[in-house]
């Protein structure tokens, strides 16, 4: 091989190299995207947030094209986000519509975990169902660990207590990892659906979708510099007139 295309190979290699660490270090701080979903298809977008975001700017974030909120009050049967009450009120202050959302242990029993929630969350007129946030984590990442029977018995208790609360059917966010165990018992709620890395598959049906974990907007100061994005599943008369 000459000289000269020994060049060529070994430029062009270190080109491909600084385009590819470009690539990964604009992914990485929310410059681009993996997922950009149509505004015209999907013109309803929303956040969802928790301690992490910290101080929250709820008119600032509002400003930025944001419809919805999606708000972390709880997790397991005695934990609740030290920013929730304050989100609460503030999220509604400038018009967004709001939900509350928490997150369930796999370790507590579904009574004490609903028990938590609505100790927690004051409902009001025209606020977005209430969410469960049942995903893998941990230990219970590992299918052999994990005992689905258990999991959906304890998260039929749950959602029972929540709907009679509440009068409103929980929305059950997941991962699509685990869409199929849930669809076993639980077909017919709305779906929140993580998909991060590309548009959910079309046998999906969801209501909500998360499609970026990495956006990064102006309005908070916490020790997360991202925000998670998400869309509805329809147009604004749909989204107003979801309950």
């Amino acid at each position: 091989m000459k000289r000269i295309d020994k060049k060529i190979i070994l430029f062009a290699g270190i080109a491909l190299l600084v385009i590819t660490c470009l690539v990964f270090i604009l992914l990485y701080f929310g410059v681009i995207h993996l997922n950009n979903p149509s505004r015209s298809e999907y013109p309803i977008r929303g956040v969802d947030v928790s301690h992490h975001q910290g101080e929250i700017d709820w008119k600032r974030l509002a400003e930025q094209d944001i419809r919805f909120a999606f708000i972390k009050a709880t997790e397991g049967s005695k934990y609740t986000d030290e920013c929730f009450e304050k989100n609460w009120k503030e999220s509604r202050d400038v018009g967004l519509r709001v939900g509350a959302y928490h997150f369930f242990s796999l370790d507590s029993s579904g009574k004490k975990q609903a028990k938590n929630f609505c100790s927690v969350v004051e409902g009001f007129n025209d606020m977005l169902p209430p969410v469960v946030d049942v995903e893998p984590y941990g230990k219970y990442s590992d299918p052999d660990i994990l005992d689905k029977a258990k999991m959906l018995s304890e998260l039929g208790e749950y959602v029972d207590i929540i709907e009679k609360k509440y009068d409103q059917r929980p929305i059950i966010y997941t991962t699509e990892e685990w869409l199929s165990i849930l669809l076993e018992k639980f077909a017919d709620y709305d779906i929140w659906i993580r998909s991060v890395y590309g548009k959910p598959d079309a046998s999906v049906k969801w209501t909500f979708w998360q499609f970026s974990n990495r956006h990064v907007l102006d309005g908070y100061s916490g020790t997360e510099r991202y925000i998670d994005m998400n869309v509805f599943s329809g147009n604004e008369a749909d989204f107003y007139d979801y309950r």
